[in-house]
Order: C-alpha cells, then structure tokens, then sequence
C-alpha cells in the first residue's frame, strides 16, 4: 500500500471541505443570483436541486476520493482507470485536475483583489460618495475605482494596464497560498480551515449584525431585505432561467464537478466515513452562504437602495454588489472603513480555502503519478501558476472566457461523467456499496435510484440547456482576446494528456520491473 497523509481530525476534515466549498461564491456569487432571480422564488429550486443534485453528487465525489485512498491515488485520472476499464477512462479523467488547475489560474487572481481592498479600506483610500440620485450615480466613483484596480481603463484593446500594487498584492496572494500548500495536507491546509474557517464565521456574523441594524432614510430595514429574500413570487417558478440559475449555484457552492473533493477525500483512511461527513460539510457552507451570505449582501442593498435599485446592481455581476454596493453602503455608516475592511477580509479568507482545495489535485497528480516530494510539486505547481496567471491579468476577455468554457460548462460535464463512470460503467451495486459501507449515517436507498437515473438525467438537460443558450453567442466570438484563452486551454488539456501517458508507461514499466 502507497503512503498516504491523511487528515489529523474529524473536525478538521469537515472545516477542510467546508472551506474548499466556502468561497467568494457564498458571498459575492449567491447574493446575485438570488436577486436577478426573484429572490424567495429562488431558493425553491435552489433548494430542491441541493437536495436531488448537490447531495448526491457530492457523495458521490466523496465515495470516489476514499476509494482512491485504497489504491493510494488521489485523482481522478487514475480512480476513473480503476473503475472503468476503457483506454480512455485515465484521459477523460485528466478533467478532474485540468478544471480546477485553471480555475485556481484566474481565482488567485480575483481573490488578491479582496485583500487588496481591504487594505486600502483600513486606511480610507476607498472613494466616499453620498447616497444621492440614482443607482448608477453613486455606484460610479466605485466602479471607476475598481476599473482601475484591475486596469482596464487602458486604450489597448487586448491588454489591461495593471497598476503596480494591484500585480504587487497577487504576487503576495501567491506565495501565502503556496506557503499553505508546501505545509501539506494536516499541517498546512487542515490547519489553515481551523484558524480561517472561525475567523469567516465570526467576521460574517459581526457584518451581519451591523446589517440588521440599518435603516434607509427612505425607512427600509431588515424586514424588507428579510422580505425579498423569503418571500417567494411563485409565478417565477415557471420560468426554466430559475432553475438553471439555481441548479448552477449549487454546483458552485458545493464544489461539485471540480475534482477536488475527490481528492480530499482520498486523503481519508478506506473505513472512514463519508456520509456523515459529506452532509456536515455542506452543512456548514450553506449556512454561510443562505444565512450568512444572502443576509449580508441582499439585505444591505435592499435597505438602501430597494428592491429595483438590489436586482438592477444583480444583472450587471457579481462584482457590482460585492465591490461597489457594499463598499458604498459602508462609505455612508459610521465607522463604516472598518466594516468595509472586515468585509473584504471576510472574501479574502473565504477565498484562500476554496483556492488551496482547487490547487490540490494538481499536487496530489505530481505526488501520486510522478512521485514528486511535496516540495518539489508544490514549486512546479507554483512556477506554472505565475507564468499563467498572466493571461487572465493581463489578457482583456481572457478571465471571462476561461471561466465560461471550465467553470461553467467544464463542471457539469465533469459532474456528469463521474455520475456515470461511477454508476454506469463501473457498476451501480458496487458502487452503492462503496457509498454506503463503514458510515456513521445510512444514506437512504431513494438516492440510489436519484444518483443513478435522476442526477445524470438532469445534468443532460442542464448541459444542453447551457449549450443551447450560451454555446452558439460563445462560440461566435472571435477576437484575438479570446482566441489566446481557447488555446491555452487547449494546449493545457493536450499537455495534460501527454503527462497521463507519460506516467502510465512510467508506471507499466515499474509494475514489469517488480514482477521480474
């Protein structure tokens, strides 16, 4: 049996995972969906697609992590070949490593721009416009302030003119992940999610107090925002926009269909548990992000600038909320720098957890199929990240494009294919078997039939929903912009197949050499 860390605690695992799925998603991500999307009428779907989607489908995940764990591999190239015997299961699952790598790309970025702001929010460098005239008035000195944050006021159609500390904060960014990562995988990442995993909650339970206690000069408080968000319009739940809205939402929240569950739990010992865990975890980050999350960032702009004003910021992104409305909100509150200093040191931590996880299963790849140490993986790792994270940087168009093509249509059809291998071509009653064995909770037998009928099922449908509505817009774009981030995936994923072959042949020589 190959060596394997493992995590130190119960504990630790479950705030390890939690913190993988509580990311800027919770907090910037959720708030918008829910108000492009009819706020209460959104969480009906959200809800049911957890329940017959997220649940299964990260059990799923889990269940493949622990039996990876037996065969000593924590990724999903060498799980899939495990599983499913075809020459082509190693290759399709190079996709459990090649989607989170190049989300971690762009990510690291976008999270270096919440520790950026938070500094500047500490010592008052953040713009302070009063509440006056429209939406689009007051949000303006922010959306200028964060337009030249990122360096996109520059006259060059292709490159952004990035400032020097905005390049200088995701260079520090970098390194305090790849600190992290270079601890390894008890004394680094399980130890960082015991420190930040406090530290989000207490952070977001103070921001949220302070919400609660707002009040519009208009008279709008709580109880509206409150309103907005629970109180359904049930004629929205007839529009299918909703329920792709929400299906996609849980995917992101839950990190499903991004391998990197898998590979934490590969780092679990073969009898661990993984029903009790799995429902845990996901516990804990839907309680950030529903409670937490949604309570902050809609009932803030709902008290201040209603219900209209809340889903007309929603329709232009995520950023609009998260980078211009609350910092607007908190430039008009008293002692509103050091709540607007907490919020963005709220994203910051919540950021790093889920980008640790995200870089993960490129280590384990390099640790389990080419036998690196962990300081050497963890510097190839590092090298790569830096050199690449200039297209999404520097390159207009690019950070868009890679997310559109990995963290959207990548993951469902990841998410899609490891329902399948797992339970079509490998087999439903083993794998029913592998899922429910050596647990502290019974999973109950409904979910077999969900996991194998009803979840690949709604992912079809999902995919080709997705395909027919974006695909055809995506793939009429042709700027050069956008052709320099197709080809380095592209190139990314025809490296990574030649990396799979390379370590398999490494690997049939040495099995060869042993049986001699």
């Amino acid at each position: 049996m190959i060596h394997r860390e493992h995590w130190g605690t119960r504990l630790g695992l479950i705030l390890a995972v939690a913190g993988n799925a509580i990311g800027l998603g919770n907090f910037l991500r959720f708030p918008v969906q829910a108000a492009d999307n009819g706020g209460g009428a959104f969480m009906i779907p959200y809800m049911v697609s957890l329940l017959i989607l997220g649940i299964p489908l990260l059990w799923i995940e889990w269940a493949l992590g622990r039996y990876g764990s037996k065969i000593g591999h924590g990724t999903a190239p060498a799980v899939f070949d495990s599983l499913w015997k075809s020459k082509l299961a190693k290759y399709i699952g190079i996709l459990g490593v090649i989607i989170p790598l190049v989300v971690v790309i762009y990510y690291t970025y976008i999270e270096s721009w919440t520790l950026l702001y938070s500094f500047f929010s500490l010592i008052g460098k953040l713009p302070h416009t009063p509440l006056e005239g429209n939406v689009q008035d007051y949000l303006k000195p922010f959306e200028t302030f964060l337009v030249s944050i990122i360096g996109a006021n520059s006259d060059s159609s292709l490159f952004y003119a990035v400032p020097w500390y905005t390049y200088l904060f995701f260079v520090i960014t970098l390194l305090l992940n790849l600190y992290i990562l270079f601890r390894g995988v008890s004394a680094g990442i399980e130890k960082v999610a015991r420190i930040a995993m406090p530290l989000i909650f207490i952070m977001a339970i103070v921001l949220m107090i302070r919400v609660f206690t707002l009040s519009s000069p208009d008279g709008r408080n709580v109880l509206d925002g409150l309103g907005f968000l629970w109180n359904p319009d049930f004629s929205a739940l007839t529009d299918p926009k909703v329920w792709l809205a929400a299906a996609g939402q849980v995917f992101f929240t839950l990190s499903v269909g991004f391998g990197a569950i898998l590979t934490y739990a590969s780092y679990l010992r073969p009898k661990d548990d993984i029903a009790l865990n799995g429902v845990a975890g996901a516990s804990v980050n839907e309680f950030a992000e529903v409670i937490l999350g949604a309570s902050i960032g809609i009932v803030a702009s709902v008290i201040f600038f209603g219900v209209a004003g809340t889903q007309h910021i929603a329709e232009n992104g995520a950023f609009n909320l998260g980078f211009m409305a609350l910092p607007a909100i908190f430039a008009n509150i008293p002692y509103g720098e050091f709540f607007g200093f907490l919020w963005f040191l709220l994203l910051f931590f919540a950021g790093i957890t889920s980008s640790i996880a995200l870089a993960q299963p490129a280590i384990a790849f390099l640790e389990d199929e080419f036998k690196f140490s962990r300081k050497k993986a963890v510097l190839v790792l590092g090298a790569f990240l830096f050199i690449t994270a200039h297209i999404p940087i520097f390159i207009k168009k690019a950070l868009d494009e890679m997310d559109f093509w990995v963290g959207t249509f990548g993951l469902v059809v990841f998410a899609l294919l490891e329902a399948l291998v797992f339970f079509w071509f490998y087999n439903s009653k083993k794998a029913w078997n592998e899922l429910t064995r050596d647990n502290d909770i019974q999973i109950p037998s409904v979910f077999y039939y969900i996991m194998k009928y009803v979840a690949p099922a709604l992912l079809i449908i999902i995919l080709l929903s997705w395909s027919i509505q974006q695909l055809p817009a995506k793939l009429s774009e042709n700027d050069l912009n956008v052709w320099i981030a197709r080809g380095f995936i592209i190139g990314l994923i025809i490296i990574s197949i030649i990396l799979v072959k390379l370590a398999w042949n490494k690997r049939g020589k040495e099995n060869v050499s042993a049986s001699t």
